[in-house]
């Protein structure tokens, strides 16, 4: 028996979970999040190359969040018109600009293809979500969770490809791994055109933001101080995992490597945590996975060798299960403004980054990376209050698609 077609131009969804059309958005997010992924490990390389400093270094890590500024109004016009073409050539987009930072010895030029990249990112960030979450049926979280697994195995694998692409071509000739970004666009575009892809972007009647304003308020104040404190020590590890080894004297291949260790602990960490939090709740998973990733995170610190890489394991795990729950969480709130709800969720997330990366860099710099990880630890306990200050029913009951 086939799955019923949805229909978006009006307000119903269809409760079944639409795999063929959800599959081809996933694999598009591992292709694409393998470049983003490639800049951690490459830092310090760039730190030796034009003798940066860690804040500089940060810097540029933030040059990538900034244009999630842009993040609202991508999502104001998503639930309005469609932006499929967006989604479709975002891998190709950024796959240039960061193939691109090995053809630079200017800070500034490689500034503004950070930027450049960020602006895609972004825009792909703000849409391709909302694209799963208008065919997952009922099944929001998983929805969520597997697009987030296409981009945690994207951070698996983008460290050891450009690790190895540098080993072997240097810096100079990374931009050969374009070909990637290329090819996940043209796959993509066969794909949903395939699978009735134009359908999966198109439009719901969006409701009026004027009146959801209190209940935007309501939930995204929390998410704000949230992230505030989540940051520092997410951006710990994916920013500065592989300095703070190579400080300690690892290898680039082994620093690099302990980075794919924690990303692919995250892929059953948001592909478990999602499908839990549809049937125990968003806001316990929320608050037992942010427990657990700070105190793994304090004994890491503090330990080596292979008891180091177990807890780097469990740290992953838990690190990574928060993101899919909190995009379920908008879009369940929100189903008329799907598209502006997970872009202002991707803003929140992208803008604060920049804080935690500059807040972990200025510490490394003048306390050592060591306790720039104690601290980021102990300060992600400070979010707990703030999710179970999360709104606990669906606020989008409140008002009707389409009122004024």
């Amino acid at each position: 028996m086939t799955s019923p077609v949805i229909s978006l131009k009006g307000d119903s969804i269809s409760s079944d979970f639409q795999t063929g059309q959800v599959a081809p958005v996933v694999v598009a997010h591992l292709a694409h999040d393998v470049y983003t992924a490639g800049v951690a490990p490459l830092l310090p390389e760039w730190v030796e190359k034009l003798s940066l400093s860690l804040t500089q270094a940060g810097a540029l890590s933030a040059c990538l969040q900034l244009p999630s500024l842009l993040n609202p109004l991508i999502g104001f016009f998503a639930d309005r018109v469609n932006l499929r073409l967006i989604v479709i050539l975002a891998p190709a987009v950024t796959a240039t600009m960061l193939s691109s930072i090995g053809l630079t010895s200017n800070y500034l030029v490689l500034a503004l293809l950070f930027f450049c990249a960020g602006a895609s990112i972004a825009a792909f960030h703000a849409t391709a979500p909302v694209m799963i979450g208008r065919v997952a049926g009922r099944r929001v979280g998983f929805g969520m969770s597997l697009f987030m697994a296409g981009g945690q195995l994207a951070y698996t694998l983008g460290p050891l490809l450009a690790v190895w692409a540098v080993t072997t071509w240097t810096l100079d000739g990374l931009w050969r791994v374009v070909i990637m970004g290329w090819a996940a666009s043209i796959v993509l575009g066969w794909r949903l055109k395939a699978q009735g892809g134009g359908m999966i972007a198109h439009p719901e009647k969006p409701g009026s933001l004027r009146l959801i304003l209190p209940q935007l308020a309501a939930f995204f104040i929390p998410l704000i101080v949230i992230n505030l404190f989540r940051h520092p020590l997410m951006e710990s590890v994916s920013t500065f995992l592989p300095t703070y080894l190579s400080e300690r004297g690892a290898s680039l291949w082994i620093a690099g490597a302990s980075l794919s260790i924690f990303d692919l602990a995250g892929v059953p960490g948001v592909l478990i945590n999602g499908w839990i939090s549809d049937r125990i709740g968003r806001k316990q998973v929320l608050a037992v996975t942010t427990l657990a990733c700070s105190i793994a995170a304090l004994i890491f610190i503090n330990v080596s060798g292979w008891l180091a890489v177990a807890i780097l394991i469990g740290l992953g795990f838990f690190a990574s299960a928060s993101m899919p729950v909190y995009l379920a969480l908008a879009q369940e709130h929100f189903p008329h403004n799907r598209a502006v709800a997970n872009s202002l969720v991707m803003m929140v997330v992208f803008v604060l980054r920049p804080v935690g990366t500059l807040a972990v860099g200025y510490m490394g710099d003048h306390l050592g990376l060591h306790a720039a990880f104690f601290w980021s630890a102990l300060i992600y306990l400070l979010t707990i209050p703030a999710i179970l200050a999360l709104p606990g029913k669906d606020l989008s009951r409140r008002y009707a698609p389409g009122d004024l």
